[in-house]
């Protein structure tokens, strides 16, 4: 997620925003795919951000889908894996990773909040950035070609359940208590706006879903795995959420791009570790 955005159309505000719309919110703001947002208000971002794992599926998916046809062809899983790893920044014009990037420069600096936003605001990235982007995209890549590696039906449902993970960890990042860094951008369009019982709810729904998507390939054992997957992607997110919180003052759109990869990564490590 970015700071600048186009302004849809505007609509009179409501209390309440419908499914679709928040549909329509979650797709236009988190992926390139067509998705004409209808409401660009706080009702539109609580009922989108509470489905922004319905993107992280959508996501994981379309991902999986050439990386387990260059498998089935006689691709290696090193190279399966980049191609999936490659498509969700593809899907989101690299915008979460540019975010991680912005994140990691505004971290590394020791500069007071006010300097670290400008930092992070910047069109260029500094070797914080650098240095994040190149880990996370390696981990990445490394962990999902050694489940790859073990079969193609683990390798794609692996790269689904971190795009899910991932995209929860930004529901939670949305949820109440979490103020803004700055007053404008889809940062503070979002920051705050999801209920926490409804987080909550999303969450253990979310762990539930991958557990028993899991139960097939390895029974209990594996359904844990996943489940712990999840839960432990949050809890990394957690940790770098709080920290910017406390660094910047809050949350912008870069903050809720590096959770989204810090989650994937974790995920994605954990299931290798399978």
């Amino acid at each position: 997620m970015k700071d600048s955005f186009d302004d849809p159309p505007p609509v009179p505000p409501g209390e309440r925003a419908s499914l679709p719309d928040g549909l329509r919110f979650a797709f236009g703001t988190l992926t390139v795919l067509p998705a004409r947002i209808t409401r660009w208000d706080r009702p539109a971002a609580r009922t989108g951000m509470a489905c922004a794992p319905v993107v992280g599926l959508a996501v994981g998916l379309l991902a999986a889908v050439p990386g387990v046809l260059l498998l089935l062809l006689g691709g290696g899983p090193l190279l399966a894996a980049a191609v999936t790893v490659a498509v969700p920044a593809a899907l989101t014009r690299g915008l979460h990773l540019d975010g991680l990037a912005d994140t990691a420069d505004g971290l590394g600096s020791a500069k007071p909040a006010d300097a670290a936003l400008r930092i992070m605001k910047q069109s260029d990235i500094g070797p914080f950035g650098v240095i994040a982007l190149l880990i996370v995209l390696l981990v990445q890549t490394a962990a999902l070609a050694d489940v790859y590696a073990d079969s193609w039906v683990r390798g794609a449902l692996a790269g689904v359940a971190a795009a899910v993970a991932a995209r929860l960890a930004m529901t939670l990042a949305s949820r109440e208590g979490v103020p803004a860094a700055r007053p404008e951008g889809l940062g503070a369009a979002v920051a705050g706006v999801v209920p926490s019982r409804t987080a909550l709810a999303v969450t253990g729904l979310v762990t539930a879903a991958a557990a028993l998507a899991a139960l097939p390939l390895g029974g209990l054992p594996t359904a844990l795995q996943y489940a712990v997957s999840v839960l432990a992607a949050l809890a990394a997110a957690e940790l770098l959420l709080r920290r910017c919180v406390r660094r910047f003052g809050g949350v912008t759109g870069d903050v809720f791009g590096a959770v989204c990869e810090v989650a994937a990564t974790t995920a994605l490590v954990l299931l290798a570790l399978g």
